[in-house]
C-alpha cells in the first residue's frame, strides 16, 4: 500500500517537474552558439494526456523528449534523425500502465542490438537493459521462442522487441509467459486481440524498426551528469564488424616472432561471431557471452574480472540449459519440479554436453588480459572466439586456442557498455 501511495505521489509530480520543451546551448571557442531543441513525448492515458510514469525508481520523475529541428554535430558526430522515429515516436496501442524509464530504455537497448541483425527475423528480450535471450530465426515465432528460453527466468517481467512485425502465432507465445512491454514495427492480424489479454502489457507500434538497418553505423552523443552537475559527453558507440571481412587476424608478434591462430572458422562460425558481436554490444561491461546457431547460450555481464565473467556466463548458459530442458519436456520450472530421477537424468544431459557450450563460440567485449578467462571456454569445447584482440598477452591466447585446435579472429574494436 505504502509503495503505491508513493508511486502516485510522484506520479503526479512527474507531471508538473518537467517543462514541454527544453534547449541545450552549444558555444564554440569563438562564442557562436548552436541549439539542440526538445519536444517532451507524451501520450493520452484514460482521457488525460501523460508521460513517463517515473524514473528508474518511483522517487525519481522523468521525462522523455524527442529532438526536433536541427542537427548538432561535434567532432563528427551528430543527432541522427532529428525528428526521432524509434522510441519518442512510438504509437502505443496498448498502455496497461503507461510506461516508465526503464521500460523506454529496455527497448532502445533492444534495438541497439537489433540494428545489426536485420537481415533476418530477429528477437530481444531485455531485462534491466540487458539481453536475457537474443536469437535469430526463420519466423518471428521462432525467434522469440529461442530468445525467451535462452534464459526463461530472467524474461519475466521483461521486454520482447521483435524486428519484424508480430504475427498472431507469436502475439500467442508472448501472451503465455509475463512481460511488461512488447514492441515491433507493426503487429497482423489477430495480434491486439491476443495481447489485450494481458491487461497490463505495453504495446508499442515502432514503424521505423523497418528502417533500423539505417542506425547500424549511426552515432549521436551521449550526455552523462556528475554528481557535481558536471556534464560528460562522448560519441556513442557504432560497431565496425558487419561483415565476415570485417574480421581481423588473430595474431601478434613477441620478441621478433609471428603468432599467429591456424585454424579458420568454418562458415557457421563466421556466422555466429558476427552474431555474437551484435549481443555482446548491447551488454553491460565487464562482458563475456557464449552464442551457437544464431542464439545466445549463456550471458556474462557487468563484472570487474574477465575470467570471473567467463565463469559466471558459463555456469548461467549450465542452469539456463537445465531449466529448459525441464520446461520444455515437463512444463515444469526447475526449481519447483519435484521428480528427481528425471532431473538426475536432465543434470546428467547438460553434463555431457557442458552445458550446451560444445561448439559454440565465446564473445568478449574487450581482450583477454590473460588466458585464464580464455581457458574457461575452451575446456568447455568452445571451437571459436571473437575478441577485440590488443593485449601485450595475445601470444598466450593464441597458443591457447591452437592447443584446442579454436578459430579466433580479432575485432580490433572494444565494445565497452557502462
Amino acid at each position: 500500500m505504502e509503495q503505491k501511495k508513493l508511486s502516485a505521489m510522484y506520479k503526479d509530480f512527474a507531471e508538473d517537474v518537467y517543462p514541454p520543451s527544453m534547449e541545450i546551448v552549444f558555444r564554440d571557442a569563438a562564442g557562436k552558439a548552436t541549439s539542440l531543441l526538445f519536444e517532451k513525448v507524451e501520450w493520452t492515458v484514460e482521457g488525460q494526456r501523460r508521460g513517463l510514469r517515473y524514473g528508474e525508481n518511483p522517487d525519481q520523475p522523468a521525462a522523455l523528449y524527442r529532438p526536433v529541428g536541427g542537427n548538432l554535430s561535434i567532432t563528427g558526430a551528430q543527432l541522427v534523425r532529428p525528428d526521432g522515429d524509434l522510441v519518442s515516436a512510438a504509437e502505443l496501442l496498448q498502455f496497461g500502465k503507461h510506461p516508465g524509464k526503464t521500460n523506454l530504455t529496455d527497448v532502445d537497448s533492444a534495438l541497439s542490438i537489433l540494428r545489426y541483425l536485420a537481415d533476418q527475423p530477429a528477437c530481444a528480450v531485455m531485462k534491466h537493459n540487458n539481453p536475457s535471450g537474443v536469437a535469430l530465426g526463420s519466423t518471428t515465432l521462432e525467434a522469440y521462442s529461442e530468445a525467451y528460453l535462452a534464459d526463461r527466468v530472467a524474461a519475466f517481467g521483461g521486454a520482447v522487441v521483435l524486428n519484424r512485425t508480430m504475427d498472431r502465432e507469436t502475439a500467442e507465445a508472448v501472451a503465455r509467459s509475463y512481460c511488461e512491454v512488447t514492441a515491433a514495427p507493426d503487429f497482423g492480424p489477430g495480434a491486439m486481440e491476443i495481447l489485450s489479454s494481458r491487461k497490463n502489457l505495453r504495446v508499442m507500434r515502432i514503424p521505423g524498426i523497418a528502417n533500423l538497418a539505417s542506425y547500424a553505423p549511426a552515432r549521436n552523443l551521449d550526455f552523462r551528469t556528475l554528481l557535481d552537475g558536471a556534464c560528460i559527453v562522448q560519441t556513442s558507440f557504432a560497431s565496425r564488424v558487419l561483415q565476415p571481412g570485417d574480421l581481423l587476424p588473430a595474431e601478434t608478434e613477441y620478441k621478433g616472432e609471428r603468432f599467429s591462430v591456424r585454424r579458420e572458422p568454418s562458415s557457421g562460425e563466421l556466422a555466429d561471431m558476427l552474431f555474437g558481436w551484435a549481443v555482446e554490444c548491447g551488454v553491460t561491461s565487464n562482458s563475456v557471452i557464449f552464442v551457437r546457431n544464431g542464439r545466445t547460450l549463456g550471458i556474462g555481464a557487468g563484472e570487474q574480472d574477465r575470467v570471473g565473467v567467463a565463469i559466471l556466463a558459463r555456469d548461467k548458459a549450465c542452469r539456463k540449459l537445465e531449466d529448459r530442458l525441464c520446461w520444455e519436456r515437463h512444463a515444469v520450472a526447475w526449481n519447483e519440479f519435484g521428480d528427481q530421477n528425471a532431473k538426475s537424468a536432465i543434470a546428467e544431459e547438460v553434463r555431457a554436453s557442458h552445458g550446451g557450450l560444445s561448439g559454440s563460440v565465446m564473445v568478449s567485449d574487450a581482450f583477454f588480459p590473460f588466458r585464464d578467462g580464455l581457458d574457461v571456454g575452451l575446456a568447455e569445447g568452445v571451437t571459436a572466439v571473437i575478441q577485440p584482440g590488443g593485449s601485450l598477452r595475445d601470444r598466450e591466447a593464441i597458443e591457447a586456442c591452437n592447443e584446442y585446435g579454436v578459430a579466433m579472429k580479432f575485432t580490433g574494436q572494444r565494445c565497452f557498455r557502462h
